[in-house]
C-alpha cells in the first residue's frame, strides 16, 4: 500500500478514483467519456449543480453567499480578488504569513494600496501573529488560512468591521468555522476537495459591484454568478472529480466528522515528533498547521538516510519545501489515519536504528 503525503497535487479518496476512472471511458451510461461531453448538456449540468448544492451544505451557507468553480487555481485570485474590491484611492489590509500571503501582496500592489497589517517574515514564518490592528478604512482584510509550505494554521480568524477575504487552499472543508462570516473565501480544488484543475469561489454578492474602474468580463465575480460558472468552458473534469470528493465528504459525516479525524491524525504525528530524540517540529506549537506537519531532524545530514528509509517504506511526499528543508507530511481530508499510524511507526523504527 502506498501512503501518499503529498502537499497537491494530494491524496484523493479511492472511491473518488474508481468512479472517476469509470467515467473517463463511460459517464453514466451515456456511452461518453466525461471529457468529451458538451459543457452545457444535461449531463454536466447536473455535476456542476450538485457540486454547488454539495458545497452549500456543506458550509451551511445563507442566501448572501454564491459559489462559483473556476479556471486558474487559486493564484488567479491573488489578482481578482484586488480587481473586483479593491478602488486605485483604497487600502487593503493583508497579513504576510508566507509565499503565499506575500505573493497576492504583490498583485493587490496592482489596483490599490496595500497594508501588511502583520507578518511573521523575520523568522521564516514559524508563527502566526498576534496583537495587532486592522484599520477600520480598510477595503478588506486578506489572511491565508493555512500555509501549506510552513505548517502555520490561524486557529481563530480575528474578527474586524470589513469583509474578511480567506485563502483556504490548503484547508478547506478541514474544520468547522463559520463560513458565513467571510466576504469571499477561494481555494485550489487540488489539496483537499478533488484534483488539480478547478478553483472554488464563495463569494458575499453584496460586496460586489462598488468598483469605480471597469473590469474585464472573464474577471468579474457578477458575470460568472450570472452565468452560474458557464461563463466560458469550465474545468468539466476537476469539476467532476470535486463534486465526486464533496459526495465522499458528505457520506462521511462532513465537515465535524473531517475535523474530529485531522485532529486525531495531527495529534498523532505532532505527538511522535515530540517525544522523538532525532525529530524535531518547526513552527510555534499554539500555530501548528493540522494539515502540514513540518519538521526536521536534530541532525540535518541523516534527512536524506530517512527519505530514503520513507521511500523503500512506501511513503512518499515528505520531502520538505526547499524554503523550510527536513520533512512535511500533508494530512489532507483523504488520508486515512491509518497512514499516519503507519508514519508514526517507521519514524520509531527508524530512530531505534540510527
Amino acid at each position: 500500500m502506498i501512503h501518499n503525503f503529498n502537499a497537491g497535487p494530494s491524496v484523493l479518496p479511492q472511491s473518488v478514483l474508481q468512479e472517476a476512472s469509470k467515467a473517463v471511458l463511460n459517464f453514466n451510461n451515456s456511452g461518453l467519456s466525461i471529457l468529451e461531453i458538451g459543457h452545457r448538456t444535461p449531463l454536466f449540468e447536473s455535476v456542476m449543480n450538485e457540486a454547488i448544492s454539495l458545497i452549500k451544505e456543506l458550509m451551511d451557507l445563507d442566501d448572501d453567499h454564491e459559489v462559483l468553480f473556476m479556471h486558474g487555481g487559486a493564484t488567479v485570485q491573488f489578482m481578482e480578488v484586488p480587481m473586483n474590491l479593491l478602488n486605485e484611492n483604497e487600502t487593503a489590509a493583508y497579513a504576510d504569513t508566507g509565499v503565499w500571503s506575500t505573493k497576492a501582496i504583490k498583485e493587490a500592489k496592482l489596483f490599490g494600496k496595500v497594508n501588511v497589517v502583520c507578518s511573521s517574515k523575520e523568522s521564516n514564518y514559524n508563527f502566526i501573529p498576534k496583537d495587532f490592528t486592522v484599520p477600520e478604512d480598510s477595503a478588506y482584510f486578506h489572511v491565508t488560512t493555512n500555509n501549506t509550505i510552513y505548517g502555520t494554521q490561524w486557529h481563530e480568524i480575528p474578527k474586524v468591521n470589513m469583509p474578511v477575504i480567506a485563502d483556504m487552499s490548503s484547508d478547506i472543508l478541514s474544520r468547522k468555522i463559520d463560513f458565513n462570516s467571510f466576504g469571499l473565501i477561494f481555494a485550489g480544488a487540488q489539496k483537499n476537495m478533488g484534483a488539480a484543475g478547478t478553483n472554488l469561489v464563495v463569494v458575499n454578492k453584496n460586496i460586489l459591484g462598488q468598483l469605480k474602474r471597469p473590469i474585464p468580463a472573464i474577471m468579474d465575480y457578477r458575470n460568472h454568478i450570472e452565468a452560474k460558472s458557464m461563463l466560458n468552458t469550465p474545468p468539466v473534469f476537476a469539476i467532476y472529480v470535486s463534486m465526486l470528493t464533496l459526495r465522499w465528504l458528505k457520506e462521511n459525516g462532513g465537515v465535524e466528522a473531517m475535523e474530529k479525524l485531522n485532529n486525531q491524525k495531527s495529534k498523532l504525528l505532532y505527538d511522535a515528533i515530540d517525544n522523538s530524540k532525532i525529530f524535531k517540529g518547526t513552527v510555534v506549537k499554539e500555530d501548528r498547521s493540522k494539515m502540514n506537519v513540518c519538521f526536521v531532524m536534530e541532525d540535518a545530514e541523516k534527512e536524506k538516510a530517512f527519505l530514503d528509509f520513507a521511500k523503500q517504506n512506501n511513503i512518499y511526499g515528505i520531502k520538505g519545501h526547499r524554503s523550510v528543508g527536513g520533512f512535511r507530511a500533508s494530512l489532507y481530508n483523504a488520508l486515512p489515519l491509518s497512514s499516519v499510524e503507519y508514519l508514526v511507526e517507521k519514524m520509531v523504527e527508524f530512530e531505534k536504528d540510527f
